[in-house]
């Protein structure tokens, strides 16, 4: 519900707050005093256009701001957490808790605002956050519903007429089965029309990766093979100098025969050992390095002995080298092209096999899709016929529901029916997204004059009261929504005028209804009654709103009863309407 309203700089109101309660509201006052401003700021905050000329005259911008009441729309918070809004009401909460406190509840209000520019620009913001409008028409469609003599925002939108019905019914489950169906076969559908889209792409693609498969598995590459053929090579290309200068680093070691009376480093490390050894027999500290030389002399022969084997180990092989270098500029090719190391070549390579396995199998992926597709046709045809039976039924009994609550409401000769008339369904499907059917409400208000589509023949004021007459059959279903009134008294009077009072005081009992009013007996079923009224303040006109209670209501009443000129009489016929209107409570 809407807890409160607050207009600033709109038309004539310089500033107004409205603190609307539950149940029945209603808004009167002279014809002319600003009462659609009200409603004009009610529907601006659910997504209406906004006119420059709103503006209120010599002001650079003007406001609406309404708080909202969510603890009874589970749905309307769920939404508002889907979109990054903080929970309404929640806060920014600092600090601790107050000792033997617990932790706050939450307070379940929203705050919405729209500002309007003089120059043209809207902003709105919803908690606190600054959205494009549009959001406040998504967050409040089906939520707060505005008709008015020029405009009903549901009753003037066929598609809505099938959600009504639906509700009627109690299918609201059973069309959601058939719409999740529905997305179902489509998605199946865009899958199978982007694998046969790619039909051609594919057979290119695997004619080019099956290239590169080939290509990588002739070479037959190993893990760690490039390395060591580097290592190979270099021992064949230079095996004239590896043997060369291994054999005189060996002479350097342990000595050259063709060069007896040279040192080698073994000879001058013996050398060192013996006249170390004799100098321990003086100092015996001496003694450590006396052994280290020993080793030492160990190690160097033991150096020699291995470098004589690998140089007499090196061979000359043209036919091996010509081979590995033959090798190599193979693993090059495959270099340049899939990686810099044979690992990242195989990587590649199982990249490459694992996107023509996939490619390989799209055929039986379309087969799996088609099979799928079937199924899934098959479950929404059936959902859909379930949601056509349900249809029919809720059809009748909403027709009957709103054609009697039409005759209690003054428009005894008016008829209004349910057509169930088939929807067209896209190509190859049993039914489009919201079933078999599209229902459509027909009226007719005068006798012996067909049904024709509701929105074509109806007149604002009889559009008003069809949608209260729509709303009574539905007051239970879709409970907690804000319905606002405009005219729905427009052309009756009198028996028929109680009439409209008692039908919006029952949908009161089950949604926050806000409505203005010209004639007492609907005023007088009120819960909250607003009086809007004109003054002049500086040679400007003003339009001012006051919540009445007792004897100022009564006096409102009773002016609307008896005119300008409030006698003892209308007051006392006043004060017998209100009493009508708590024994009804």
């Amino acid at each position: 519900m809407i807890e409160s309203l607050r207009i600033e700089g709109v038309k004539i109101v310089e500033e107004a707050e409205l603190e609307f309660g539950p149940g029945l509201n209603v808004l009167t006052g002279e014809t002319g005093a600003g009462k659609s401003i009200v409603l004009g700021a009610l529907d601006l905050l659910v997504g209406g256009r906004a006119s420059p000329d709103a503006v209120r005259e010599g002001a650079e911008s003007g406001c609406v701001e309404a708080v909202f009441r969510t603890e009874a729309l589970p749905d309307l918070e769920a939404a508002l957490h889907e979109r990054g809004f903080a929970e309404p009401g929640s806060g920014d909460h600092e600090g601790e808790d107050q000792e033997g406190e617990g932790p706050e509840e939450p307070e379940h209000e929203l705050v919405v605002h729209r500002t309007l520019s003089s120059k043209g620009r809207s902003r709105a913001r919803v908690a606190g956050q600054l959205v494009p409008v549009s959001t406040l028409a998504e967050l409040f469609s089906g939520r707060v519903e505005i008709s008015s003599q020029h405009s009903s925002q549901a009753l003037l939108r066929p598609e809505s007429h099938g959600r009504f019905l639906d509700a009627a019914g109690g299918l609201d489950v059973e069309r959601g089965v058939v719409a999740a169906h529905f997305a179902a076969v489509r998605a199946l559908d865009a899958e199978i029309a982007d694998l046969r889209s790619r039909a051609e792409e594919r057979a290119r693609r695997l004619d080019f990766l099956s290239f590169q498969l080939e290509e990588i598995d002739s070479v037959g590459l190993l893990p760690g093979e490039l390395e060591e053929l580097g290592a190979e090579h270099g021992r064949l290309a230079h095996a004239g100098r590896l043997r060369e200068e291994g054999a005189a680093a060996t002479a350097a070691l342990s000595g050259d025969s063709e060069r007896p009376d040279a040192a080698s480093a073994a000879d001058l490390v013996a050398a060192a050992e013996r006249l170390v050894g004799g100098l321990r027999e003086l100092d015996p500290s001496l003694g450590e390095l006396a052994e280290r030389l020993v080793g030492l002399d160990t190690e160097l022969r033991d150096v020699a002995s291995d470098l004589e084997r690998y140089v007499d180990g090196i061979d000359t092989d043209p036919a091996r080298l010509e081979a590995v270098e033959e090798r190599l500029a193979q693993i090059e090719r495959l270099r340049r092209k899939y990686g810099s190391s044979a690992e990242e070549i195989l990587a590649f390579r199982d990249g490459v096999a694992r996107e023509l396995d996939g490619i390989e199998g799209a055929d039986q992926r379309e087969e799996e899709l088609a099979a799928s597709r079937a199924g899934s046709l098959e479950a929404l045809s059936a959902a859909a016929a379930q949601l056509s039976k349900g249809r029919k039924k809720a059809a009748k009994v909403l027709s009957k529901a709103v054609q009697a609550s039409l005759a209690d409401l003054d428009m005894p000769e008016a008829t209004f029916s349910v057509a169930l008339e088939p929807a067209p369904a896209p190509p190859g499907m049993p039914c489009g997204a919201a079933g078999a059917e599209a229902p459509e409400f027909c009226f007719s208000a005068n006798k012996g004059e067909p049904l024709r589509s509701l929105q074509k023949v109806a007149s604002g004021g009889e559009l008003s009261r069809v949608f209260l007459a729509v709303k009574n059959g539905l007051r239970r279903a879709g409970a907690g929504m804000v319905l606002v009134f405009d005219e729905v008294d427009a052309g009756i009077g009198g028996r028929a005028a109680e009439r409209v009072g008692r039908a919006l005081a029952e949908l009161a009992e089950h949604h926050q209804v806000i409505c203005i009013t010209h004639l007492p007996q609907i005023a007088a079923f009120a819960d909250v009654h607003f009086r809007v009224e004109k003054r002049e303040r500086g040679g400007r006109t003003l339009a001012g709103v006051s919540r009445l209670e007792g004897e100022a209501r009564v006096d409102e009443v009773a002016r609307m009863a008896g005119g300008a000129k409030v006698s003892d009489a209308t007051r006392r016929h006043a004060r017998d309407l209100l009493r009508v209107k708590r024994s009804h409570k």
